[in-house]
């Protein structure tokens, strides 16, 4: 959705010619950057409650899960390093 509304505001917007106007457009895409941001740490809060109660409720299952992850990056990083040697 901020795509899109970027790229609408992108094509309506006329190119500023004056630093005013210039600065009137930074205040503009930093206002939208912001609101952006307080969505994603919203959503971010509310997944990280949602783990959290998942852990709580299954914690055998949520360290099997992060062994798996674990054990997953550690072979990626592993083969990674063997590669650079070579």
């Amino acid at each position: 959705m901020a795509k899109k509304k970027a790229k609408k505001t992108a094509k309506k917007a006329k190119k500023p010619t004056s630093k005013k106007d210039i600065k009137a457009e930074i205040k503009k895409y930093e206002r939208m950057a912001v609101a952006e941001m307080k969505k994603a740490k919203a959503k971010f809060a509310k997944h990280e409650k949602q783990v959290r109660e998942y852990v709580k409720k299954n914690p055998e299952k949520a360290a099997a899960i992060a062994a798996g992850i674990g054990a997953a990056l550690g072979a990626a990083v592993g083969a990674l390093a063997k590669k650079r040697r070579k």
